[in-house]
């Protein structure tokens, strides 16, 4: 487990793999690799970040991954993997499920809900764009990305 404290000075503790978790997760973050870029969605009020989400009452981890990337960057995602989770000790405290994915198909954009745009960035462009949100700065995303170097052979994307 890696223990952190975010930009808002909330406890984090990140574990990689999968169940069990500390509480239900009732988040959802994608990590959708294609061609060795990272798909990025543009957030109107937070800037660059990985697209994720709420899940949404009676669905599914993977169901509301594979709705929170459509609705944020109009990608389909195939082929999840569970690959992390974090537990925020905000108030109150929630838990948000990460996941990889590769893309199966990409639609023209539409801007529809809090998205104004989406990126394939290159890791380090990613995670240092100067629009980034600060999601993308803070220590668990860091660690996230260099654990997902650490399986990008295996996972084939």
């Amino acid at each position: 487990m890696f223990t952190f404290y975010d930009l808002n000075n909330n406890k984090v503790e990140l574990s990689f793999g999968g169940p069990p978790f500390p509480m239900e997760p009732g988040h959802v973050l994608v990590l959708v690799q294609m061609d060795g870029k990272w798909l990025c969605a543009i957030n109107e009020k937070r800037g660059v970040e990985f697209p994720g989400g709420k899940v949404e009452p009676g669905e599914t981890l993977v169901e509301a991954a594979k709705r929170e990337v459509y609705e944020e960057t109009r990608v389909h995602i195939k082929d999840l993997k569970l690959f992390a989770h974090y537990t925020v000790y905000a108030q109150p405290p929630f838990c948000k499920a990460v996941f990889t994915a590769k893309v199966e198909r990409i639609d023209p954009f539409l801007k529809q809900y809090e998205t104004s745009g989406r990126l394939f960035l290159k890791m380090e462009e990613a995670l240092n764009h100067p629009g980034a949100s600060f999601y993308m700065r803070d220590a668990g995303m860091k660690k996230m990305m260099q654990e997902v170097k650490r399986f990008e052979r295996e996972w084939q994307y």
